[in-house]
């Protein structure tokens, strides 16, 4: 079985919306490695429409690195409802009821899944207990707006074990494992 492997940036005020806005200068040699060696261990990555539309623009213009070339080979599936032919290569839109499609994807065979952002596709996950691996990297910054949170009204899930890593750049990186279904 797969593992669905969650890495989101988040401020410490919850806020998981427009990183490239907020984050970019905590991005260090450390947090690259760490990036990259999630990136190596995933076979498919999952994302939601708004992820994919993001994604799609910034990393089909790149090549030439390890990160992005793996991006833009690697499959790709989408939970949307609205998406209709994906143009970044390698991408499929994901058929049916999400949990459902999610756990077919688990159980196939390969590598993990990752997931970047948290928003509706990782909260009904959580709430499913289909998401495996939940990383926050909790970035030193107050946005003190409004926006997209990780505290997510109505969306429980526990997890059994919680590591940490610290970046020099100041991301301390919570790594959430073993979720405990109630």
């Amino acid at each position: 079985m797969r593992n669905i492997v969650n890495s989101t940036y988040v401020t410490l005020d919850g806020i998981v919306s427009q990183p490239e806005q907020w984050s970019l200068d905590y991005f260090d040699q450390g947090a690259g490695a760490y990036a990259l060696d999630k990136l190596r261990a995933a076979d498919a990555l999952l994302m939601g429409r708004v992820t994919y539309t993001g994604f799609a623009e910034a990393w089909s213009a790149r090549s030439g690195d390890e990160f992005s070339d793996t991006m833009n080979r690697i499959p790709k599936h989408v939970a949307s409802r609205t998406l209709v032919n994906p143009t970044w290569n390698n991408t499929e839109v994901l058929d049916g009821e999400l949990v459902d499609a999610v756990r077919g994807l688990k159980d196939g065979d390969g590598g993990d899944i990752l997931m970047y952002g948290y928003g509706p596709v990782a909260q009904q996950l959580v709430a499913h207990g289909l998401l495996d691996h939940l990383s926050l990297w909790i970035h030193p910054v107050l946005l003190g707006t409004a926006g997209s949170s990780v505290f997510a009204p109505g969306v429980a899930g526990r997890f059994g074990t919680v590591t940490t890593r610290r970046f020099d750049s100041g991301v301390v990186v919570l790594e959430l494992t073993d979720p405990v279904t109630t």
